[in-house]
């Protein structure tokens, strides 16, 4: 399907180029049929798994810090991202081609639009204008590096990098993205 990440200059707009991927995708989904809208669901679902996996390890710790009431809009963004990953969960259970997943698909493209609409306005563009462009910049390199360290597929219930680390055949390449991004490299 291309090229998944985006080219933004910092971290904020990288994540809302994502978002517009995100959006085409769900439309991709929608217009196409058999094996094509299953691979297009399948890029679908890997674009979600990556972007949320760098928000909860590079954004989502930086909002709880650096904004006013951080913890509190975190904590919304989080609920959001949870009901997201049990709609995606109970879609991948359906028929591509059946009534049912059309339907579901159009509830969880609504509960995705609707969590990046508020993520842009209350955490990624607050985040803008309260960090300094050299730290956006870093953020954005440090979000790449999470996403080529993502699960393929995101997992309900798991909204931190710490469960993260307990969970799937994933487990290891996670931990090696929270060392990398800690600075953490195994030399001594």
């Amino acid at each position: 399907m291309g090229k998944m990440m985006g080219n933004g200059s910092d971290v904020v707009s990288f994540l809302k180029e994502q978002h517009e991927q995100i959006k085409t995708l769900f439309g991709t989904v929608a217009a196409t049929r058999g094996k094509e809208r299953a691979n297009a669901f399948y890029a679908l679902r890997r674009l979600l798994a990556v972007h949320e996996t760098a928000e909860e390890e590079i954004i989502h710790p930086a909002a709880r810090r650096a904004l006013p009431q951080g913890e509190a809009v975190i904590e919304a963004r989080l609920r959001e991202e949870k009901q997201a990953k049990k709609l995606l969960v109970e879609l991948e259970k359906l028929d591509f081609d059946s009534p049912a997943f059309e339907s579901q698909l159009r509830t969880l493209e609504l509960a995705v639009v609707a969590h990046a609409d508020a993520e842009e306005r209350e955490e990624l563009e607050r985040l803008a204008v309260t960090l300094e462009p050299a730290r956006l910049d870093r953020m954005r390199r440090a979000a790449e590096l999470a996403e080529l360290m993502a699960p393929t597929r995101p997992h309900p219930g798991v909204e931190s990098a710490a469960a993260n680390l307990l969970i799937g055949p994933f487990a290891s390449m996670l931990d090696r993205a929270r060392d990398v991004l800690s600075g953490k490299t195994g030399k001594a």
